[in-house]
C-alpha cells in the first residue's frame, strides 16, 4: 500500500521513523506540505500519516483508493471526520503519548509563576543582589504549593495524570464536572464552584460548541485574585482578550498557556501584546519531550499494524 506522512516537520527532528516504515515499507515522507500540494499527494495514496494538515470533504472525497488516516496527535478536528465515515476511511489517533511531557510542563510553569523564578534570575542579573546589603533578596513573592488547590477541568488522560502528581505537592485536588451545569458525578465539583475555590485551574478539556470561550469575563471575575490559569489543552477554551484584562487588573494573578486559538498567531493575539510578568506563553510545545515524539512515532505505527490486521485500535472512525 502506498502511504504517506504529510508534515513530518511538525514532529520535530531527532526521531526514529523505523517503527513506521516496518509496516509500511513504501512511506513517502514530506518534511512540509502547502495547501496547494495536499490534492495530489494523497490522490493515489492508501494511507495518510498526518499532524496538522486540514482534510476537507473535497480533498477526501479526490482521494479514491484512501482507506486509512493515522493521526500523529490525539484531536481530530482537521479532519472532516464525517465524510471518511460516509467514505469508509478509517481514521485513527493517538492517545497518552504526551502525558508525563504535559504535567511535567504544568507544574514546571507553575512553579516559575509561584516561586518568581523570572523575577528573580531578572533581578540577579540585573545587580540587586550584587548591591543589596541583604543576603536575602526577597523582592518578588514566593507561594507555596502545598498551600493551594489546583482545579482540573477536563479529566481525560492529561488531567488524571496532572491529579496524579498534585498532592505530591501537598496540593488540594478539585475536578471539574462538565461546564453544562448538568449533575457532577461522584467525586467531581460543580465547575463554578472550582472557579470559585481552586487557586490553579489547569485546563485538559477537548475544543467543541460547548467549550470554546470557556474561560472568559464572566469566569475571571469570579476566581480568587490570587488564582492562577494554565492552558495546555486548546487555545480556543480561552478568552485571549479577557484573559489579558484580567491579568492587567489583577482580577487574577497569573497565567501560562501554551496554546492560542491561531496557531501558528500570525495575525496576532491579544495575550502576545501584553507585557506584565504574570503571564508565560509558550509555542505549543508542553506535549513536545524526545520521549513524547517518539512516542507519537510508536504509536502512529500500532495504529496503522492495527488496521492493516483488521483490527480497530484507537479508531475515531
Amino acid at each position: 500500500m502506498k502511504a504517506v506522512f504529510l508534515d513530518f516537520d511538525t514532529m520535530g527532528s531527532g526521531l526514529d521513523l523505523e517503527p513506521l516504515k516496518n509496516v509500511t515499507p513504501d512511506l513517502v515522507v514530506y518534511d512540509v506540505t502547502g495547501n496547494e500540494q495536499i490534492e495530489a499527494r494523497i490522490r493515489d495514496a492508501d494511507i495518510i500519516f498526518t499532524n496538522k494538515i486540514r482534510l476537507s470533504d473535497t480533498l477526501l472525497a479526490a482521494a479514491k483508493k484512501l482507506k486509512f488516516i493515522g493521526l500523529t496527535a490525539t484531536g481530530t478536528d482537521n479532519i472532516d471526520i464525517e465524510t471518511a465515515r460516509k467514505n469508509g476511511i478509517a481514521v485513527a489517533n493517538i492517545r497518552g503519548y504526551c502525558t508525563e511531557s504535559v504535567v511535567e510542563h504544568v507544574f514546571g510553569v507553575l512553579l516559575m509563576l509561584t516561586h518568581s523564578l523570572a523575577g528573580f534570575r531578572q533581578s540577579v542579573r540585573a545587580g540587586d543582589w550584587q548591591s543589596s546589603d541583604d543576603p536575602f533578596l526577597l523582592v518578588h513573592p514566593v507561594r507555596e504549593l502545598s498551600a493551594m488547590t489546583m482545579g482540573i477541568v477536563g479529566f481525560g488522560a492529561l488531567g488524571q495524570g496532572v491529579a496524579r502528581i498534585a498532592p505530591a505537592f501537598g496540593m488540594n485536588v478539585m475536578i471539574s464536572a462538565r461546564p453544562d451545569g448538568s449533575t457532577p458525578a461522584d467525586n467531581r465539583v460543580a465547575f463554578d464552584d472550582v472557579l470559585d475555590q481552586a487557586d490553579v485551574i489547569s485546563l485538559h478539556c477537548p475544543l467543541n460548541d460547548a467549550t470554546r470561550k470557556l474561560f472568559g469575563a464572566r469566569q475571571f471575575q469570579r476566581m480568587k485574585k490570587s488564582a492562577i490559569l494554565i492552558n495546555t489543552a486548546r487555545g480556543g477554551l480561552v478568552d485571549s482578550a479577557a484573559l489579558a484584562d484580567a491579568l492587567r487588573s489583577g482580577e487574577i494573578a497569573a497565567a501560562a498557556v501554551d496554546v492560542l486559538p491561531k496557531e501558528p498567531p500570525i495575525d496576532g493575539d491579544p495575550l502576545l501584546d501584553y507585557e506584565g510578568e504574570n503571564l508565560i506563553v509558550t509555542p505549543h510545545i508542553a506535549w513536545a519531550t524526545n520521549e513524547a515524539r517518539q512516542n507519537a512515532i510508536n504509536e502512529l505505527a500500532a495504529n496503522a499494524r492495527a488496521f492493516l490486521a483488521g483490527e480497530e485500535r484507537n479508531r475515531v472512525v
